[in-house]
């Protein structure tokens, strides 16, 4: 039987020349776009009738649920924006999981669906022509990593009969992909999907052709004469990929979509009208599209496209939400005149390694990595926040080798283009990188430096707000690749053991790349940046809205975080763990974080892993604290944005600078001019007395030597050593790994790294030895028994593929507040004291700060309790939450001061509107023991007036001037 014979069609689908033809549904059709088979050959079958394809699929859609972050417009909303006259819907997938005991509801759902999009008419004139395709079967790809898909099958076989049911009923095409596709995986000499469920490029080209023959009615195949086509397929795809699937949708859509920035401007007005440009884009390449198709050549001409709405920049004090203070120079400052405004601590000395004077693609540095061969790469966003219609897409990763190692970087090579490259890290002979919505695989295969592999590892990552989106990539000891993300994101992630993983949930997040399992860690909010692991596998957070730290350990049948730090500075863009042979013993396992606000540097804290006691705080060994030191590295320059810092090879810090005058996402137009994309500045820290780190060779070494480096003393060269292993197959590494562990005895406190070490082995590749795990818990290093703690959280409560993880998971922020007003409040006051308790707790507004216990957080943020500022003068009060506060200020006896990291207060004029305001003044001076009068709507109406002209922050000196401090009760 061939391909084509086994595929069942209940009716003919004749495509009519003009037709555009839509693809909705999950992540079988989402993929498609990436690879752009199904559209090619059917092109070339097509020549001369001009159809257009738009590609509207989700990864982890269904029939009934297809949860989009907030504002962005519907699937149907977008089909009757392009006219569809055809619809191709792959569903199936995700409600197979819903086994027998679902079919009959996703049987009525999906004839719902088609007599809806029937009403439709979504052309303005005509019903639909409508295709159901079948999920595809799961490939048993022999791997005991991965689920060998007879359960899987079992379902998705019930749930192909059943959407050919529906197809029957309602007279509409149906194709079945899941017999086929069987039959391919039979056929074919190495795997057709990356983990079962999904296909990688050669699995879409061979659908391709199948789901090609179907609607054209005839065996078709792909050739490749057609690659021009699927070149200009592609290029299409990109452009309808930045239109459909926008990345920032929360400030064009959403809540952010409606600041207003310079003469009332919004983002809504400048980003919608880009989506307008994209649409006459795609249109134009839909033209170079029917022209390749019929043999012809075509030029791409957008003059055409509706030139972009023009920005004036804020910066300086243009809006209420700028302030000069918060923001830095336009005047940049070079490298070498930025190097000499840092301060480091005696005995170091810095350097410039690498910037845009000498290699122009060093924009905007947003994450480094050292790779096997001890050279550091860079991912640079130089669109941030998004790629500009009309404008180059040169964001990128970079290799930035120094070969002769005299701390310079000798060259800048690109190894690929990447759109948002928030985050990246080296995993299984290639780089692991976000490119929102999307998260990739990148390789490089003939040795070129250069990526000529690139596969979709996982889609639907949240990318409402871009800065919020994946970040800081770190490959754990365990082998899982952990991130975090914020606020405003809508995740959907499909895997081969469940259903979707659907979140809306600011926290951490863990996928295996072997296992393809994907879990959520634990909370952590509003926008979370920063991920680490120590030398024993503690795991550190940090959050970069609020500039907490924590400490991530096993909780419950999961895990949570602990507080780590007392909160000194934010935001926090990234942290690390200092592990070097070049710094001082006495820095090494210290915790630091950048910061890129008000301190502008690197700050450094001493962790206590052994127990210890903070004021009134008690921490038993392995409940880890850190206690603030002097000032690491710390800047003059108000350019200088640490967003990175890493050791490298040599055991030198590398800093990374993302160099810019804004640094804000939301006090400015997301296309204010001055955001900056020519600089970028990386700085090397070295201590002067020290020798440097010797190399040690891991990239293409024997697997025995590169077991024998699991022993060495820095966390980055076993970081290595362990990537570079995963690379090496199982049957090798195996035995070799059971004869070095003999050399330890589990019963010595000195042996218990190494053997750590082996087990972290075992866990990547989910071979649960028990005795070594027992051995373990046992240790009579205790830091070993926690790490096996972690272990065995993961190999029982915690382990995703039981399916006993949530497949949806709800952020907190959704959960109201629980308000007791009180006693002394009644009527309009208690009304309003309601509404302050909502305003306060919301993401980014006033508990980040001053906590939800109104304590604020020393020595960065002054409380709300027991304060005059509080309590006394509503006027004072309404100028400081209207234009914020920028200076030294004493509260309840205690200096805040600026000079040593302490952040403006954000101006909440622009967010919040009068009754908002008067809100959450009357709840500040009504709770935690105190007491005032509320304060009114008129009240900050009047103040809003009588200060209207003012772009800055206040300073307090100049607020006591005209409301003199009250003497405190």
């Amino acid at each position: 039987m061939s391909l084509y014979s086994a595929v069942q069609l209940s009716a003919q689908l004749p495509l009519q020349e003009g037709d555009t033809v839509c693809l909705i549904g999950n992540g079988l059709a989402d993929r498609m776009q990436h690879d752009g088979w199904v559209e090619t050959i059917l092109q070339s079958r097509l020549a001369g009738k001009d159809i257009i394809f738009r590609n509207l699929a989700v990864c982890g859609d269904t029939v009934t649920s297809r949860p989009r972050s907030k504002g962005v417009p519907s699937v149907e909303t977008i089909l009757a924006h392009c006219k569809a006259d055809v619809v191709l819907a792959f569903f199936g997938y995700n409600e197979s999981f819903g086994g027998q005991e679902k079919l009959a509801a996703f049987k009525a759902d999906l004839a719902t669906m088609i007599d809806d999009y029937r009403a439709a008419k979504f052309n303005g004139e005509t019903e639909p022509r409508i295709v159901l395709f079948s999920p595809i079967a799961h490939e048993d790809l022999g791997d005991p990593l991965l689920p060998d898909g007879s359960e899987n099958n079992a379902n998705l076989t019930l749930y192909t009969e059943a959407i050919k049911q529906v197809a029957e009923e309602k007279g509409v095409a149906f194709v079945d992909l899941f017999t086929p596709s069987k039959a391919l995986y039979e056929k074919a000499k190495s795997p057709l999907t990356l983990n079962g469920v999904h296909l990688l490029p050669e699995g879409n080209r061979q659908l391709g052709e199948v789901i090609a023959s179907a609607v054209l009615g005839k065996p078709v195949s792909s050739t490749p004469a057609m690659e021009p086509l699927r070149q200009a397929v592609l290029d299409k795809n990109w452009h309808w990929h930045n239109r459909f699937r926008a990345t920032d949708e929360n400030d064009i859509w959403g809540g952010r979509s409606r600041l207003e920035f310079v003469n009332g401007q919004t983002n809504a007005e400048v980003l919608q009208h880009e989506m307008s440009m994209l649409d006459v884009m795609t249109a134009n390449r839909d033209e170079r599209i029917h022209a390749v198709a019929q043999g012809k050549d075509h030029k791409v001409d957008d003059s055409n496209v509706p030139k972009p709405i023009p920005v004036i920049s804020n910066v300086g004090g243009g809006s209420k939400s700028s302030n000069p203070r918060k923001e830095g120079s336009t005047d940049y400052l070079s490298a070498a005149e930025s190097l000499e405004k840092l301060h480091v601590p005696e005995g170091f000395a810095v350097n410039v390694f690498a910037d845009e004077s000498k290699f122009p693609a060093l924009t905007n540095p947003v994450q480094m990595q050292v790779d096997a061969k001890g050279r550091l790469w860079a991912a640079c966003w130089a669109t941030y926040p998004k790629w500009e219609p009309l404008t180059e897409m040169n964001d990128s990763l970079l290799i930035l080798p120094d070969e002769d190692r005299d701390g310079v970087a000798d060259k800048a090579i690109e190894f690929a283009k990447v759109h948002n490259p928030l985050a990246f890290a080296f995993w299984g002979g290639g780089v692991i990188v976000c490119s929102q919505p999307d998260i990739l695989f990148l390789k490089d295969t003939d040795g070129d430096d250069v990526a000529d592999v690139r596969i979709v590892l996982l889609q639907a990552t949240g990318s409402a707000d871009t800065h919020h989106a994946a970040n800081n990539f770190t490959i754990g000891p365990d082998g899982g690749l952990y991130w975090q993300s914020g606020i405003f994101l809508q995740h959907n992630y499909e895997h081969p053991w469940g259903p979707s993983l659907a979140s809306t949930a600011s926290g951490m997040y863990r996928f295996d790349p072997r296992r393809h399992t994907i879990q959520f860690i634990a909370g952590n909010k509003p926008n979370p940046h920063g991920t680490s692991f120590d030398r024993w596998g503690y795991l550190f957070a940090t959050d970069g809205t609020g500039g907490r730290a924590y400490q991530v350990r096993p909780d419950g049948d999961g895990f949570n975080m602990f507080p780590l730090i007392n909160k000194e500075v934010r935001p926090v863009p990234s942290s690390t763990i200092v592990s070097s042979a070049n710094f001082p013993d006495d820095l090494q396992q210290d915790f630091l974080i950048c910061n890129v606000i008000g301190y502008l540097g690197v700050k450094r804290y001493e962790l206590h892993r052994d127990g210890h006691t903070s004021g009134r705080n008690t921490f038993k060994q392995g409940e880890i604290w850190g206690e603030p030191t002097p000032d690491f590295v710390r800047s003059d320059d108000k350019n200088f944005r640490p967003t990175d810092a890493k050791f490298g090879s040599d055991g030198a810090l590398y800093i990374s600078d993302w160099q810019n005058v804004i640094i804000g996402h939301m006090q400015h137009n997301i296309r204010d001019p001055k955001r900056d994309r020519k600089h970028g500045h990386i700085f090397r820290m070295i201590r002067k007395d020290r020798p440097l780190q010797e190399p040690v060779a891991i990239h293409g070494q024997p697997v025995a030597t590169l077991i024998e480096v699991l022993k060495h003393p820095i966390d980055g060269v076993r970081e290595r050593a362990r990537i570079e292993l995963d690379t090496r197959a199982l049957a090798e590494v195996q035995p070799a790994m059971l004869a070095w562990m003999k050399q330890f005895d589990p019963k010595k406190a000195e042996d218990a790294h190494p053997l750590l070490e082996a087990l972290w082995w075992h866990q990547r590749h989910n071979i649960r030895d028990e005795n070594l795990l027992a051995a373990m818990l046992e240790s009579p290093e205790p830091h070993a028994r926690n790490a096996a703690a972690m272990v065995k959280q993961f190999w029982g409560p915690a382990d995703a593929t039981k399916a006993v993880m949530p497949s949806v998971i709800a952020d907190a922020r959704e959960k109201k507040v629980k308000v007791k007003v009180p006693g002394h409040l009644e009527g309009k006051g208690a009304k309003s004291y309601k509404l302050g308790a909502e305003v306060f707790h919301r993401e980014a507004h006033c508990a980040t700060c001053h906590q939800t216990d109104g304590k604020g957080l020393d020595p960065a943020f002054p409380p709300l309790v027991g304060t005059p500022w509080v309590t006394g003068s509503e006027e004072r009060l309404a100028k400081i939450v209207l234009h914020g506060l920028h200076g030294r200020i004493e509260v309840n006896g205690k200096t805040y001061d600026p000079g040593k990291g302490v952040p403006p207060m954000t101006a909440f004029g622009s967010l919040l509107n009068d009754k908002e305001i008067a809100a959450v003044l009357t709840y500040v001076r009504n709770s935690w023991g105190n007491k005032a009068a509320p304060v009114s709507a008129g009240t900050v109406k009047k103040v809003r007036k009588a200060t209207s002209d003012r772009s800055v922050f206040w300073e307090p000196e100049e607020l006591l001037k005209d409301h003199p401090l009250e003497p405190s009760e």
